[in-house]
């Protein structure tokens, strides 16, 4: 009740002769209505001063709609969006596409620079593009991404191969002819993904993807019998093939917290990689994928069913509609920062059943079954049980794996009988990084076989590897297959580590009769400049076990110690971004005394004294020289 009546008098006209001072209009407050006595005019009370009139209220003008001529960056398209009513309320201003907001020009460098606010171009994939999945096509979240690749190699290098019953050159006498090979491969790969989300953070809803490749490919080498089984094909090979290598439809089933922890399904032709440094399984194949995660991400998940795809001999890449007699199943659990922030731990489970029919590949050579002992159907049951871990702990980068494979095949070619299976492969890389240097240290084994005409198969295999380890594709041992002459099989598959004597890594089968792998690396990443890169490796290769050798080749004491493979390998990105990437590497493999035993060239030629016997390796140096250009839009 007192403040009522002080807040009464102070709205009373000034009295006792003391003028009234009427505040101008801008300062005038807004009026207060409060309950107040009538009061009648008398002698000792001056009639009130009117109230001045009172401006109208004032409104906060709306917020101005975007300039017309301001655009949003990159290159955004045709919006789709309709008009709607326009709302009146002065809060907002309607924006049709929240996608394509418009920006005024700024340049905050004062130089001839287009930045932050870059203009875009359709052909630019580096800044915003419709095109890249940036702005969605039509609506509010509908998108499509599109990819185009060219992908162009040219290697030239030098395998042990033999001379032939038809040599190329006549006359030639010696069992081993010229290794030397050029090989050029070109592939053209285009990807359209049409998919519905909000392109971050939350998961797409669903997708749809198409990946079709076009390869050419050209192989010139010097003795007949390697381009193709006819002799009479001569030593060059021009080829071409054409395949998808995606073809997909995944889907977002249901969210399971409000971390966007989610769980999808992926049905089709799609790539898998089973573990960090793709030890085990590394493809595309047709196969059906559940996937998510759990815990804001920190758990991770998949579970997948592959019914995998012959392969096109000369390209690798997937014949469609041509299922070969595999089912392969892979389950594999992802922890991160276990024990310690920044390593992630994995378990990973494969199962295999693998009957074997009988394949021959493009060229005309027999595969499957191995063209060694008898002939007759094989097939493997076979589980790889894994631990994987990578990340750093500290200061120290750490990579390893441990593989148990377990199973069992009803014929080994080696030893013509049934095996139970029971082989381990483990591994492990160190590093660390000083600025702009990254020294590490590897170790590989892969157990191999010293009694392969007993039950059980000691030697460790793979399904479909591509080793990201102790070099790599710049080292000659892991980029180049050998072959072991006079088998029809392979000392190690191209793109393995493992040397698992197979008729071919890609449409062979597993062999567990083998002599298995020791390998000890030293190398070093080196950022030269922010473009380029330089990969040094040298590794020290030596079989576990011999015996598997000398059963095939008739020929005793093989020794173990396989050679020194030394690679340099360069990585250039010209415009710092990887759309244009230019990789180069030189490997070359020192014969220690294994491969030599293996590759042992004995010839015999009569001279003035009689028939002389003459023994040794028949190259003095084996090497691998590739350069690989990668334009990606």
């Amino acid at each position: 009740m007192v403040a009522l009546i002080v807040v009464a008098l102070a709205a009373l006209p000034a009295v006792s002769g003391q003028p009234t001072v009427t505040a101008p209009a801008w300062a005038t407050p807004a009026p207060v209505l409060l309950a107040q006595r009538p009061r009648r005019p008398g002698a000792d009370s001056p009639e009130e001063t009117p109230t001045p009139p009172q401006p109208p209220p004032t409104t906060t003008p709306p917020p101005a709609p975007p300039k017309s001529e301001d655009k949003p960056p990159g290159f955004t398209g045709p919006s789709s969006s309709r008009p709607v009513p326009i709302q009146t309320s002065p809060d907002f201003v309607p924006i049709l596409d929240r996608w394509r907001l418009g920006f005024p020009d700024w340049n905050r460098y004062e130089r001839p620079l287009e930045a932050p606010y870059v203009r875009g171009r359709w052909w630019d994939p580096y800044n915003q593009n419709v095109l890249k999945g940036d702005y969605p096509i039509f609506g509010q979240r509908y998108f499509l991404s599109v990819s185009a690749i060219s992908d162009s190699l040219l290697e030239l290098r030098r395998i042990p191969l033999p001379s032939n019953a038809s040599a190329a050159e006549p006359g030639k006498a010696e069992f081993f002819g010229t290794g030397d090979q050029i090989f050029v491969n070109q592939n053209f790969i285009l990807s359209f993904s049409f998919f519905k989300g909000d392109t971050a953070f939350k998961p797409r809803d669903f997708e749809i993807r198409v990946t079709p490749v076009f390869n050419l490919n050209y192989l010139d080498v010097r003795e007949t019998g390697i381009v193709n089984v006819d002799v009479r094909e001569g030593t060059t090979r021009f080829d071409s093939f054409k395949s998808l290598q995606e073809l997909f439809v995944e889907y977002h089933l249901g969210d399971l917290s409000p971390h966007y922890d989610f769980i999808s399904a992926r049905a089709g032709i799609q790539p898998f990689t089973s573990d960090f440094r793709s030890f085990i399984f590394s493809d595309d194949q047709l196969g059906f994928r559940l996937f998510g995660n759990l815990g804001s991400n920190r758990y991770q998940y998949n579970a997948v069913y592959f019914r995998p795809l012959e392969k096109d001999t000369n390209s690798g890449l997937n014949r469609l509609l041509d299922t070969r007699s595999q089912h392969l199943g892979i389950v594999n659990f992802f922890v991160q920062d276990f024990l310690t922030p920044g390593y992630t731990l994995m378990f990973n489970l494969h199962v295999l059943n693998d009957s074997g029919d009988k394949h021959f590949d493009t060229n005309g050579f027999l595969i499957r079954p191995a063209p060694v002992g008898t002939l007759a159907r094989k097939v493997v049951d076979a589980v790889w049980l894994g631990w994987n871990g990578d990340g750093h702990i500290g200061p120290i980068n750490v990579t390893h794996a441990f593989y148990q494979v377990v199973g069992r095949e009803n014929r080994n070619p080696i030893n013509d009988r049934a095996q139970d299976i029971s082989a381990q492969m483990a591994a492990l890389e160190v590093s660390t990084d000083l600025d702009w240097l990254r020294p590490r240290a590897s170790f590989f084994w892969a157990s191999g076989d010293s009694k392969p005409a007993d039950r059980v198969a000691r030697g460790f295999d793979t399904i479909f590897d591509n080793p990201n380890f102790a070099g790599g594709g710049f080292s000659y041992w892991v980029r180049q297959g050998l072959p072991l002459t006079g088998t029809g099989l392979e000392l190690v598959g191209r793109n393995s580590l493992v040397p698992s004597l197979r008729s071919s890594k890609i449409e062979g089968q597993p062999n567990f009769v083998n002599p298995g792998l020791f390998l000890f690396n030293v190398g070093a990443d080196v950022e030269l400049t922010p473009k380029l890169k330089a990969i040094l490796n040298v590794n020290y290769l030596r079989f576990h076990h011999t015996a598997v050798l000398e059963r095939l080749l008739f020929q005793p004491n093989i020794r173990e110690d396989i050679g020194i493979d030394y690679s340099l390998g360069l990585r250039w990105r010209p415009f710092l971004i990887d759309n244009v990437v230019i990789t180069g590497g030189v490997g070359v493999l020192q014969a220690l005394g294994g491969l030599r035993d293996v590759y042992t060239n004995e010839t015999f030629t009569f001279t003035a004294r009689g028939l002389e016997k003459t023994t040794g390796f028949p190259y003095d140096l084996l090497y691998s020289a590739f350069l690989s250009m990668t334009f990606t839009f």
